[in-house]
């Protein structure tokens, strides 16, 4: 059995789940549009250039919808999974996670993306296993706007797969293969430590890195 690790924005999806969710708020009217806006277009640019402060950007994401009943926020994800989300699903994207989940392998989708948004886009994908940050809840179960746990970013990834595997009663020695699929140089902690990263339509700085070090760059979204 081989142990496949999967990216999920910009690796298994053309787009950022979490700027595109804060898009639909602005599309639902549940926030000031302009001025919302340039403040997620703004975080999103510091995720890309390894700069984005994690906490500052849950507390942001999330005030647009954890003020609102759980039913009133679930029928928003629902919604924003078929009009965004759904059309966005690449079929080479699928049929690289089926081949592993039909292989037998153990599979998990590890993001930095809150769980509440990526809970049912692992699940449209078939995985079981979501890896993703946690957001801390009150006694009600309302989002508060913080991170619970260690985050699913940059280090934080290994770390999380280590207690998750731990859960399991497995070690990285346990498998055949370790495999990492991911486009941003913002994982390069985890691509590191698997024993086959995967460059899945990779930034221009991680198509560089994985050039360099001869690792196999996989480009899902293009014609074939």
């Amino acid at each position: 059995m081989k142990l496949a690790l999967f990216d999920l924005d910009g690796t298994l999806l053309p787009t950022d789940s979490d700027h595109a969710f804060g898009e639909f708020m602005v599309t639902l009217g549940w926030v000031d549009g302009e001025t919302w806006r340039r403040r997620n277009d703004a975080f999103f640019a510091q995720y890309q250039a390894g700069t984005l402060n994690l906490g500052e950007y849950v507390a942001f994401a999330t005030s647009a919808w954890r003020d609102r009943s759980l039913a009133e926020a679930e029928a928003a994800r629902e919604r924003f999974m078929q009009e965004v989300i759904g059309p966005a699903l690449h079929e080479r994207a699928r049929r690289l996670v089926n081949g592993h989940l039909e292989a037998g392998d153990l599979v998990a989708v590890v993001t930095a993306t809150n769980e509440f948004v990526t809970r049912p886009i692992a699940s449209a994908f078939g995985v079981a296993h979501l890896l993703a940050v946690e957001l801390e809840r009150d006694a009600q179960g309302r989002a508060t706007g913080a991170i619970r746990g260690v985050p699913t970013f940059r280090e934080g990834k290994v770390t999380r797969v280590e207690a998750w595997l731990a859960a399991l009663g497995h070690r990285w020695d346990d498998f055949e293969d370790v495999l990492f699929y991911s486009d941003s140089t913002n994982d390069l902690p985890l691509l590191e430590k698997v024993r086959s990263p995967m460059a899945t339509n990779p930034t221009p700085a991680l198509a560089s890195i994985a050039q360099e070090r001869g690792w196999p760059i996989l480009n899902l979204f293009e014609t074939p």
